[in-house]
Parts: structure tokens; sequence; C-alpha cells
């Protein structure tokens, strides 16, 4: 009788483990599939099954984890790593060690033959790119009106530049009806009067996420705006068509803000050394003309020692040009009085503090007629020293301006 060799079940498992992992083709593999039965372990490791028509193979990705934010239900991925056996289970196993979703190269590829494209076509020359506006009235913004984005930007404006209205042109800024909804929000804002410069924008995001600013036809309404265009899409990382086609592009929508307007407190401290300046130069100017004058005399005086009519004439003379030089200095100084009180009336905080408010609608921009608030209506009250929630109870229009609404 022929005694046979029995290996336990570990004994076994360890082979094949070992088996597969001196396999080169299987530790060094890329899997595309679809990802199904996706679990995150409290430990952070990523257990998950990737599956096709015909099949499926258990995965796991241990943290820390590359790509493991696409690992979502029924997404299209490109999986890296290794085939082992799970001893413990005896579970065959791809170990994951990046993700990477399906179509990415494909994008990019897309991305960069438009580029390429466009780039010959003259659509980011530097030479056709306009200069924005040092002191914009209205600011259009595309981006979607319920996102952080447009928080963000007004937010800024508000702190830097609060004499310019806001002016959002809504639209959907991520899927199939993005671009066409960004193209539209460009004309219509173009179509609107005295928008002086407009901002497109949206947050961070995957390429995909952002691909409706990847697309020709919001590159060219871009290109074929009348007015200026500044471009916030993504983070700093990110370059998107319309960042090469825009005039301005920014890092990102919070930095788009800041570039499209001055800073209110800036500019009072340029105002101010300007005012220093100009009455520097007035006093100097006068302390010169004075010394020339003064020479002048001792030269008269020396010349012709037994003029005394010439010498009262040239007394009179310098005191008239003291005179006159005295008031222009104080035609100066009432200038920059003027220029004082203009840039004191343009802040906003000294007009509240004299018991005015600042009323906004809903939507943030600022209301200024009873024309369109009906009782009912939501609105933010700014004071000097902070600002306050109402709502409209009635609506009392000027004697001729309209019947009244209760």
């Amino acid at each position: 009788m022929t005694t046979q060799t029995a290996y336990t079940v570990s004994q076994v498992a360890g082979y094949l483990k070992d088996l597969l992992e001196a396999d080169p083709s299987l530790s060094d593999l890329w899997v595309r599939g679809e990802v199904s039965n996706h679990v995150r372990a409290g430990s952070g490791h990523h257990y998950f099954t990737l599956r096709d028509a015909e099949g499926q193979l258990r995965c796991v990705q241990f943290r820390p984890a590359r790509g493991s934010e696409f690992l979502q239900e029924g997404a299209e991925v490109l999986v890296h790593g290794r085939v082992s056996i799970y001893t413990v289970r005896g579970d065959l196993q791809f170990y994951a060690d990046m993700v990477k979703p399906e179509g990415v190269g494909a994008l990019q590829q897309a991305f960069e033959e438009l580029r390429r494209r466009l780039d010959a076509e003259g659509l980011f020359g530097v030479a056709r790119k306009r200069e924005l506006p040092a002191f914009p009235k209205r600011i259009g913004v595309v981006t979607s009106p319920t996102g952080a984005v447009i928080q963000d930007i007004t937010n800024v404006l508000r702190r830097r530049y609060p004499l310019a209205e806001l002016v959002l042109a809504p639209t959907r800024v991520q899927g199939d009806a993005a671009a066409p909804g960004i193209v539209d929000a460009i004309g219509a804002l173009n179509a609107e009067p005295g928008i002086d410069v407009i901002i497109v924008a949206r947050g961070g995001g995957s390429l995909e996420d952002l691909w409706a600013f990847n697309e020709e036809i919001v590159a060219r309404a871009i290109f074929g705006s009348g007015i200026p265009v500044i471009s916030g899409v993504g983070h700093e990382t990110d370059v998107t068509i319309a960042d090469l086609v825009a005039d301005v592009r920014a890092p990102t929508p919070s930095a788009a803000a800041e570039l499209v307007a001055p800073d209110r407190r800036e500019l009072s401290a340029v105002v101010a050394g300007f005012a220093g300046r100009l009455s520097e130069r007035a006093s100097r100017g006068v302390s010169d003309h004075r010394m020339r004058l003064e020479q002048a005399v001792d030269r008269l005086a020396f010349l012709a020692p037994e003029t005394r009519n010439q010498r009262q004439q040239v007394d009179q003379l310098l005191r008239t040009a003291g005179q006159a030089l005295g008031q222009t200095l104080q035609i100066h100084r009432e200038r920059l009085r003027s220029l004082e009180l203009q840039l004191s009336a343009l802040d906003p905080s000294a007009i509240l503090s004299r018991g005015y408010a600042v009323i906004r609608g809903e939507d943030g921009s600022i209301v200024s007629s009873v024309i369109g608030l009906n009782p009912g209506d939501s609105f933010d009250v700014a004071l000097a020293d902070g600002e306050a929630s109402a709502e409209v109870k009635e609506v009392r229009p000027r004697r001729g301006d309209g019947p009244s609404t209760r």
C-alpha cells in the first residue's frame, strides 16, 4: 500500500500565494472594471469588488490610499496592484496601490488636442488680452447660485470694494448641461447694460468635474465676450481651456474677486499720499519763488542804489507776489480738504455711522427701490456696527410711484 503525503490547508494556501507573487505579470498589473460592494473600514482600508460582464475580482487597498476618492459604487476605474491570496480565508485578492478614473487619459488627450487647435487660432494670444477696469461699477459673475463660490466672491467684494454692484448670472457648472449654461450666462451678462467685468468661477474638482470649462463652446464664448473676463476655476494647480482664453486667470474664485476690484483701504492710503506730496510741493514752490524774488531785489539794490521809486515798486510787487502765492497755497489746501471730504463720503462705514443703512436682498444685491419688494420678502440690513435680518411687512411707495401693497 502506497503512503500519500498530505498537506495542511495553510501549506497549500501559502504555496499558491508564493506561486502567484512569483509571477512578474501578476505583481505589476493594471485592471479595468466597475466598482461594487465598496466598504471603507474604520482603519481607513478600502474593500471592494471589481467586476465586468463576465467576472469579478475581490480587491483591497490599504491606507494611505492613492486615488481612493474614485472608489464609488458603479464607477469605472483603472486599478494598479498585484494578485495574491489572503491565506486566512484562502481568498484570491487584488491588492491595489493606486486607483484612477477610467477615461482620464481620453479626456486629457481631448484637452491637449483642443488646446493646440485653439492656440493655433490665436485664442490664447497675449496681445489680445484686455486689462481689467481699475474701478468697476457692476461686476458680473457666472457660477452656481447655490455653491460656496458665490458666497466667497460676495464676501471678498464686500470687504474690499463695497461700492461695486454684483450681478449673478446663475448656471450649472458641472454635468452635460453646464457648458451651454455657461455660454448663455456669458451672453446674458454681455447683454446687461453697464457690466464692466465678468468673473467665470467654480470650485475645485477632478478633470471630469471641471470639464465644462474645457468645452470649445465655452472657450469661444469667453473669446467673443465684449466685456473683459477673469477666470477663477478650480484650485491653483487646475488649468482649464477657460483659464487660457480669459483675459486674466486667477488661481481660485476668491483670488478672482480680489483681482477684479481694488481694496478701499489701499485707495485711501494712496489718496492720502498724493495729498501729502501735493501740499509739500506747493509749499516748496512758494519758498523757491520767495527766495528768487529776494535775490532779485538784492541785485537791483546793488546795481541801482539811488532808484528809490523803483525799489518801492519792487517792494510792492514782492508783497503782491507774496499775497498771490499765499492765495495759491490756500486754494491748494482747500482742494486737498475737498479731496479728503470726498474720500470720507465714499467710506461706507462713515455713511452708516450717520444713521443710514444698506439693504441687501436675498440674492445679496443692494435694494435701492421699493419696486419689486413684496410683503414677506426677507432682507439683510447692514448698520454701522453689524447686520440684522428683517422681513417686509408693508410696502409704501411715494405718492405717484404706484399703489400701496399690503
